[in-house]
């Protein structure tokens, strides 16, 4: 059985396009969403994922209506696969129930992990090019050294309560724990 899904990004935007050609395709029943393909839930895609069975073809008419990035198309399509569905792309002649289908699916997921790959060995080498620069990555951090000196001090006159002290110094209570043990000595 032939099963459609069809997607559009916002209510301006209409399906009867991609309705005419799941229709002509043979697809017999069509599952629809009106919602952008970056948001992780699409009901009407998760409806049609559940009614699907072994044997069956899911439709649509664009690659691009299917998955929120190449990454996640090509993880929907494996988990077809596995359960033994079909995948059907109109515009790009995409059917994974054919050797040729298949083997274009296989060169489109190897494609998508060669990116990942390169993006991966550039950040890496960015990384390490800013280290041998002397910076370090992360979060700069809420005290330096004189700020911490400056808390214990604080801390060490019991007219100060911890409120105070992190208004003081502007940060959270959270903070100056991480920092300073309250009640410890100044050499501390």
């Amino acid at each position: 059985m032939l099963i459609g899904y069809a997607r559009v990004s916002t209510q301006d935007q209409h399906l009867e396009l991609q309705h005419d050609a799941l229709r002509n395709a043979g697809c017999e029943r069509i599952y629809e969403d009106i919602a952008s393909g970056a948001k992780a839930s699409r009901p009407g895609l998760d409806e049609a994922l559940q009614y699907l069975r072994k044997g069956d073809t899911l439709v649509v008419w664009k690659l691009d209506r299917l998955g929120r990035s190449l990454k996640h198309l090509i993880e929907v399509v494996t988990e077809l696969s596995e359960r033994g569905v079909g995948f059907k792309s109109l515009q790009e002649n995409i059917d994974t129930t054919t050797p040729g289908g298949k083997l274009i699916f296989h060169v489109f997921g190897a494609l998508a992990e060669f990116e990942r790959e390169i993006i991966r060995e550039r950040t890496n080498a960015g990384l390490n090019a800013a280290r041998a620069r002397g910076r370090l990555g992360g979060r700069p951090r809420a005290m330096d050294e004189k700020k911490v000196q400056m808390a214990k001090r604080l801390l060490s006159d019991p007219s100060n309560s911890i409120d105070d002290v992190c208004k003081i110094l502007q940060v959270s209570r959270t903070t100056l724990y991480r920092y300073v043990r309250p009640n410890s000595k100044i050499g501390d």
